[in-house]
């Protein structure tokens, strides 16, 4: 019988998530052995903080890696949002499994959609990319900082300190909380690979390779593909507004991207469709036109002034 060991991190989005790869494995290979390996990241660790503040991308992923280096584990599932674009040497994605919903999901106690929120209602995330979005839509909203396992944010909603949060509609729905979604967000574009899971394995070793090849959808990992291509060449992170979402439907592949000023009053964005087939290099090609149509003046202006603020959220409003 053959033994593996899964990395993941140990909130229970991440177990849910270690657990949905083991029970697929176990599908194809029906005597594998799988044991869950709990670590713990930097971004577990420091909750007080916005993700832009303390590092960005990476922050999920590399306590994992140096496991994987070591032989500790033989693969880490990863939430693909939280990968970087970049993988150290020695490391690669070998899957990428079929995504879940993909938008962002409006929570609340007290309204039941985003339109009915009230001037100057208070809205948490924990996303400069949402932030930005919804104060493009409502430069009235006060937009407050919110760390935290899924649990931990519906309890601070429910303790009345938001009067709505905003959340990956995935993991609301992947932990039983569909019901507390009052409506989706498609027209917020959503982080690159949001709603899919990553798996990560030494380069060069075959033998996970081949097992966990089996769970990888290839509609997804096209699609998924081209948004980190996107990601890449504008140099997203965390600390950057940036939203992309690509869907293949029929055999063509539609992406739409966004890149955005912190409080949401510039904001250049376009879409693209074309055949599956002729999306090499779509990523990059649609980054470029969205810099050159004043995206890069955005970004500019960002990264000069992330150094002169306490935190790249620091306006009237705690953005996150």
């Amino acid at each position: 019988m053959q033994k593996i060991k899964i990395g993941t991190r140990a909130s229970r989005l991440a177990l849910w998530q270690a657990e949905f790869v083991a029970t697929e494995l176990k599908k194809f290979f029906p005597a594998l052995e799988v044991e869950l390996v709990h670590v713990h990241t930097t971004g577990d660790k420091i909750l007080d903080a916005p993700l832009a503040k303390i590092g960005g991308k990476g922050l999920f992923t590399k306590e994992l890696e140096l496991q994987l280096a070591r032989g500790e584990i033989d693969l880490a599932v990863h939430s693909l949002k939280d990968v970087p674009t970049d993988l150290p040497e020695g490391f690669q994605i070998t899957a990428i499994t079929r995504r879940a919903q993909p938008f962002d999901a409006f929570v609340s106690g007290k309204f039941s959609s985003f339109a009915e929120l009230p001037n100057g209602a208070i809205v948490g995330t924990s996303s400069l990319r949402r932030a930005a979005q919804l104060l493009n839509l409502r430069p009235d909203l006060q937009i407050k900082n919110l760390r935290g396992n899924v649990e931990t944010r519906l309890k601070k909603l429910d303790a009345g300190e938001f009067d709505a949060i905003i959340l990956a509609a995935a993991g609301l729905e992947r932990l039983g909380h569909s019901a507390r979604i009052r409506e989706l967000l498609p027209e917020i574009i959503p982080a690159a690979g949001q709603g899919a899971l990553a798996i990560e394995i030494r380069t060069g070793d075959e033998k996970i390779s081949e097992l966990v090849g089996k769970l990888n959808d290839a509609e997804t990992f096209s699609a998924t593909t081209v948004e980190r291509e996107f990601l890449r060449e504008v140099g997203g992170s965390c600390q950057v507004p940036v939203g992309v979402f690509a869907q293949v439907d029929g055999g063509r592949l539609t992406v739409r991207a966004l890149i955005s000023s912190i409080d949401g009053q510039r904001v250049v964005k376009n879409s693209v469709t074309i055949e599956l087939a002729e999306s090499d290099g779509l990523g990059k090609i649609l980054a470029t036109k969205l810099l050159n149509a004043g995206g890069r003046e955005i970004l500019d202006e960002l990264q000069k002034n992330l150094s002169l603020v306490p935190s790249p959220l620091s306006l009237t409003k705690e953005l996150d």
